[in-house]
């Protein structure tokens, strides 16, 4: 659905407030009239390649006189990337984009990752923002063992829904069928399209099974996978009884691969959804109508919109459908993915002015403000209290937050690290404002991310040695699981008997012993 022009040309500019810095600081922050350089590792996404010639990037850099050294890395091997490299003690000044658990927590109680928080007088913006957005028990629930934080993190004031079901909503009316509201639903409506087009595939995936993952299996009750809440990967949270339990061999899990695998052995799912998906892929499958529908992001379905050629074509997001569980949505916090300083920056001699410059470059208001919404006078102009967004943002076919990160590197979520609610809703559209307001209403759709165990550093690496483990054999029998060589029936407890061996239990136990 595009973007409705006449009404979001002209937004209103909230909670912007005034520049950390007076002028010239920006100079002091870097530390001198030559650039500070230094290097930093990006994880990079297909569907939001990064680009060195973004506004922000250009701007940033001369804002705060620095010279980062990017190294771009796909988001497939960036894990890797990063854990060889603090491993090895041959890691950048700076990685952006981690979460300080597992590997990453033993690391860092091990030496490798900076204590930021014994640094806490060099990080000025980021602990205005903490306590702007009153985090400061977020930010606590964040500390290792040790009672020392490891990272900066990103800082929500409060979470809001940007993602969920895209589903070809002129099919509704052609169907006679109401929007969807559980997933029996859903399979009503993509079952009906798939006798009218037996050659299609009517529910696809974004980017790989992490992202169907996270946003459908809350709604069972469970969060497993790569980009599981908590981190553990085969682990779940029950948040009634606030402890951990073993999701990946759980009733839960196997009701959730039931319903599953029955959408791919009816045609209903596509066979792809077990690789990596591009940006490009995706949109072509739901523009041509190979699919009509995918668990994606609010922003994407302008450019699949301004791509379809199909008469009436009209997408939509819906608020969360209701599976065993209840109506819930990928579990979020007001934190996210932080900016982590490899010890060896400690030994070099502008290890201060490096963090300092970083905390202005993500912190700071003047650069929150770059990183949401541009450059004044090129991506936008203020009138007053408001601002209006240049025409050629306004107009394009992509919608106002798309073009932002497409063209300009504004909102992409490895880069922006202070997110204000309201600030976002401004770049879309009406109805996406009316569904956030929707499931706002709704019961706790969006959950809380579990809280972390307090390992100390052995028991860190006994965790991330059985997470190892446990995951390389959780994805192989997933994938069985869901196309069917393994019968979820007859091979379950095979299945379980391996978890166990493999050291689940003790995994479970390391856990809840240690919240």
């Amino acid at each position: 659905m595009m973007m409705k022009k006449s009404l979001f040309v002209l937004v209103t500019l909230i909670c912007l407030g005034a520049p950390v810095f007076a002028a010239g600081s920006q100079q002091n922050a870097a530390g001198g009239s030559r650039p500070l350089e230094f290097s930093m590792y990006y994880s990079d996404n297909a569907t939001l390649p990064f680009r060195n010639d973004w506004l922000t990037i250009r701007k940033i850099q001369e804002m705060y006189n620095v010279k980062v050294n990017w190294e771009i890395i796909p988001i497939a091997d960036y894990s890797t990337k990063v854990s060889v490299a603090l491993n090895s003690g041959n890691a950048p000044d700076v990685i952006l984009y981690q979460y300080v658990t597992g590997e990453n927590a033993s690391l860092a109680m091990n030496g490798a990752i900076v204590p930021i928080s014994d640094y806490a007088s060099w990080t000025p913006n980021f602990n205005a923002r903490v306590a702007e957005f009153g985090l400061q028990e977020d930010v606590n629930l964040l500390k290792l063992k040790d009672g020392k934080l490891y990272g900066l993190p990103q800082l929500y004031d409060k979470p809001f829904y940007d993602g969920g079901l895209i589903l070809r909503e002129d099919l509704l009316a052609k169907y006679r069928l109401p929007a969807p509201r559980t997933y029996d639903d859903l399979y009503q409506i993509l079952k009906a399209y798939k006798a009218d087009n037996p050659a299609s595939y009517p529910l696809t995936i974004l980017a790989g099974p992490r992202v169907h993952y996270r946003m459908t299996q809350p709604a069972w009750g469970i969060s497993l996978h790569a980009n599981g809440a908590g981190g553990s990967r085969v682990l779940s949270w029950d948040y009634n009884r606030k402890t951990f339990f073993a999701g990946a061999i759980s009733d839960q899990y196997r009701d959730y691969m039931r319903f599953w695998h029955k959408l791919y052995a009816e045609g209903l799912l596509d066979p792809e959804m077990v690789d990596p998906i591009n940006g490009d892929v995706w949109t072509r499958k739901m523009a041509t109508g190979a699919a009509i529908a995918s668990y994606a992001y609010y922003d994407q379905i302008g450019g699949v919109a301004a791509a379809a050629a199909l008469p009436g074509f009209k997408l939509n997001m819906y608020p969360a459908l209701a599976g065993p569980a209840g109506a819930h949505h990928q579990q979020k916090s007001k934190t996210g993915f932080s900016i982590i300083f490899p010890i060896g920056l400690t030994k070099k001699p502008n290890f201060e002015r490096i963090v300092r410059a970083v905390d202005a470059m993500f912190f700071s208001t003047e650069a929150a403000l770059l990183w949401n919404y541009g450059v004044e006078g090129e991506t936008y102009t203020k009138q007053g209290n408001t601002i209006k967004f240049a025409d050629s943002i306004v107009n394009s076919p992509d919608g106002i937050y798309k073009t932002l990160q497409l063209r300009y590197g504004c909102g992409a979520d490895t880069l922006q690290y202070v997110w204000v609610n309201a600030e976002q809703m401004i770049k879309y559209d009406e109805n996406y404002a009316d569904i956030n307001a929707r499931v706002a209403a709704m019961n706790n759709v969006i959950q809380a991310i579990p809280p972390m165990p307090k390992f100390e550093d052995i028991t860190a690496e006994r965790a991330t040695s059985l997470m190892g483990v446990l995951f390389d054999a959780f994805v192989v029998w997933d994938n069985a699981f869901l196309t069917g060589t393994k019968n979820i029936e007859t091979d379950w407890a095979a299945y379980v008997a391996e978890m166990r061996q493999k050291g689940i239990d003790e995994y479970l136990s390391l856990y809840n012993n240690n919240l």
